[in-house]
């Protein structure tokens, strides 16, 4: 039984539950009430009042703000029970039945894919999507969790305030948006602008509210001849003005790059009839636009063809007194619910309250044809589509049979073809608009008539997916690239072989991967499609590879392979270490007889350790090296310490491995890099360029491994270079 202090609390929540919906079960509410305080009663929120107040303020927002049914209101009070306290979802399940436990299990999942910053992963939006169409409840309690977690943001710290407003202007308000949530939609944005510009929100609100009075003022003049007429015809109203909300304020602000002084549209009028007729709007937009003169581009008919998420009105824009714009919407009261409360209000007018009927399936189809798409794009790519889905605008045109289409603001014709189905998609060809041939990256407008050309030899162009704006063309398009890009790379795969049947060079798994890496290809799939694009010299691959190979066979001990290939590198490293005269044992510059190991090749400025052979001297390996890693722990009795002799202020020789996109003057630019930066003495360069690329060698003279970094460096920011690395054998 609830105690005196959270009674007061329950009457009001049951009272607001008897005003908003048609049926309420008290003992439901009452007993999920019970619930919720019991298992909050020891928790405190940030703001340091009883924990138990959130979900009391969400079931009060789903009771009065998006009134849906009293299931949804005892979900609410449960929403937080699983994820924050020691009840289980089956004690909810045992207590309340299924249907509720599901609402508060979606609820939960989608808690968790944003704490834990999921949100950018594609399967994870794709969970959020799914729990959405599930059971709508999920989402409209989410929607209010959030609102009254934005409206008591103030309480967290700065980092997590910018998180949470970021999340809820990204996703959650066009979300709202889709669901025709436009009352929740208008305060998640503009409370998320108060976080996120904080200065651009105070100086627009403070100017707004210094207006306040002339406002009002000016609105009152401008509906007074509209409310006389309005008498005279005989309907029944109701009149509002209001100014425009902050971030669309802001919004316009920054797409015209004016101050506020110089935006003249802030006002606006709606006029809401109490009449089942729709024809009655358009008689008051024809009362106005006697009055005032309207601005034709401006008109738009959302009562003939509603927006997808149901939304119904009559939208105007008029020249008032003094030159001002004043934006008018036009609705009867039931198209004014939805448009305040969307879904919500949608479930309401319905006798037969099932999670998802024929008619709330419309609702949502929009998310099924997103999630739907079984591509594998890349986190980012899906998570722009998703949020380029969230935010569009919508024009409304027609197949030549008549039958509409509703597609997003700046579609294409191809984005029409892939609506249609994907094989008229795929085979796109041309198009005509309004019967005319057009390119078919023409934006569409509301109204066209759009017919497509197909031919059977057509497939998507790469280009396509620069202009279309529709998740299921951007999809459809990528997917094709792949496709593409495997076959190609299937084609370059069996040149590859060819290449090395015919040099009669064979390879292990293991190099060629190591191979695949040092040229900096994502995986094999990459290396293999540079080579059909013949973006790779297949020959200079093979003799780098044959060099690889070399060195991975060679044993423990440093004993060669039968011969060493008489390359640029090989002659460095004799150059390198003559230069440095030897090597000091024991810090002694005796003679020792002395070889250097062919699996690391070290030179000068490298951190060595020697190895005691048997017949062969000391063997010289970079400490780094993997061999010796070995060796120290099974026969380190025959490691000794070694290092390169006293240089006296003498350079030692450095070899760079480079290669990218070739152009006119780019091997200037390099060696201007190199010799720039303390008068960097270049020995040797040696470069090969086909179709665009290059790969090249440059042996220079450094005084120690930090110069010869700097030098790396440099070297890297020079335009068309995309890899400069040490030659490290």
């Amino acid at each position: 039984m609830v105690n005196g202090q959270f009674k007061k609390k329950l009457d009001e929540l049951l009272a607001a539950c008897r005003t908003n919906l048609k049926t309420v079960n008290q003992d439901l509410i009452s007993r999920a009430f019970e619930m919720s305080v019991a298992a909050h009663k020891h928790d405190l929120r940030a703001s340091g009042e009883l924990y138990f107040n959130h979900p009391f303020e969400v079931a009060m927002i789903v009771a009065k703000e998006i009134p849906l049914d009293d299931v949804s209101v005892a979900s609410a009070l449960l929403h937080d029970v699983v994820e924050d306290t020691e009840f289980e979802l089956k004690d909810i399940r045992a207590e309340f039945g299924g249907e509720i436990a599901d609402i508060v299990d979606g609820a939960t999942k989608i808690s968790d894919i944003f704490r834990s910053h999921e949100v950018t992963q594609a399967e994870s939006y794709r969970k959020l999507l799914l729990s959405m169409v599930s059971d709508i409840r999920v989402m409209l309690v989410k929607f209010a969790d959030r609102l009254h977690n934005m409206r008591t943001l103030e309480y967290l710290p700065e980092e997590k305030q910018q998180r949470l407003a970021k999340e809820t202007i990204d996703i959650y308000a066009p979300f709202a948006h889709r669901f025709g949530l436009a009352k929740i939609k208008w305060e998640l944005e503009d409370l998320s602008f108060k976080y996120l510009h904080p200065k651009d929100y105070s100086q627009i609100a403070r100017q707004i509210k210094s207006r306040r009075r002339e406002r009002e003022h000016y609105i009152k003049k401008f509906v007074a001849p509209i409310e006389k007429r309005l008498k005279q015809e005989g309907l029944t109203y109701e009149i509002e003005g209001r100014p425009k909300h902050l971030y669309s304020i802001y919004n316009k602000m920054v797409k015209r790059h004016k101050p506020l002084d110089e935006i003249y549209d802030l006002f606006a009028v709606r006029i809401v009839l109490d009449s089942k007729d729709n024809n009655d709007c358009f008689i008051v937009y024809g009362v106005v636009s006697e009055i005032y003169k309207p601005i034709p581009e401006r008109f738009k008919d959302y009562i003939s063809i509603p927006k997808k998420n149901g939304y119904q009105s009559i939208h105007t824009t008029v020249v008032g007194t003094g030159g001002k714009l004043v934006e008018l919407q036009i609705r009867t009261k039931a198209m004014h619910e939805i448009a305040e409360k969307g879904v919500a209000a949608h479930w309401m007018y319905k006798e037969n309250k099932t999670p998802i009927d024929a008619e709330l399936e419309n609702w949502v189809n929009w998310v099924r044809e997103i999630f739907e798409q079984k591509s594998d794009e890349a986190p980012r790519e899906l998570m722009e589509s998703f949020k380029l889905a969230l935010y569009q605008d919508e024009i409304y045109v027609f197949t030549p049979k008549g039958e509409l289409k509703i597609l997003p603001r700046n579609a294409s014709p191809v984005d029409f073809a892939f609506e249609i189905h994907s094989d008229i998609g795929w085979h796109c060809i041309g198009a005509k608009v309004n019967g005319r041939i057009v390119p078919l990256n023409t934006l569409l407008r509301s109204g066209d008539q759009v017919e497509i050309i197909t031919s059977k030899n057509q497939t998507p162009n790469a280009d396509w997916e620069q202009f279309v704006v529709t998740h299921k063309a951007k999809a459809q398009i990528r997917k094709w690239i792949k496709e593409e890009q495997r076959r190609v790379s299937v084609q370059g795969k069996e040149l590859w072989e060819k290449k090395l049947k015919r040099q009669k060079v064979r390879i292990a798994e293991d190099d060629f991967n190591k191979l695949v890496q040092t040229l900096k290809f994502d995986n094999v799939q990459r290396f293999y499609l540079a080579i059909a694009e013949e973006r790779l010299d297949i020959d200079a691959v093979i003799a780098q590879l044959v060099d690889i190979q070399r060195r991975a066979t060679e044993d423990v001990t440093g004993k060669a392979g039968p011969e060493e290939p008489k390359s640029l590198f090989s002659k460095f490293i004799r150059t390198a270490r003559d230069v440095a005269k030897g090597i000091s044992v024991f810090g002694t510059d005796e003679s020792f007889m002395h070889q250097y190991a062919k699996c690391c090749n070290p030179i000068p400025g490298d951190d060595i350790v020697g190895f005691v052979t048997i017949g062969e001297g000391i063997k010289i390996h970079r400490k780094d090296c993997k061999n010796i890693i070995t060796m120290r722990m099974t026969i380190s009795e025959r490691v000794v310490e070694v290092s390169w002799p006293s240089a006296n202020g003498a350079d030692f020789i450095a070899a760079i491995n480079i290669s990218g996109s070739d152009r006119p003057g780019l091997l200037s630019d390099i060696t201007h890099a190199i010799s720039s930066y303390l008068d960097t003495n270049i020995r040797s360069v040696n470069v090969d360029t086909k179709d665009q690329m290059f790969i090249g060698q440059i042996i220079l003279y450094v005084k120690n491994t930090e110069h010869l970094s700097r030098i790396l460096e440099k070297i890297r920011k020079v335009r068309g270079v995309t890899m400069a690395e040490r030659f490290l054998g």
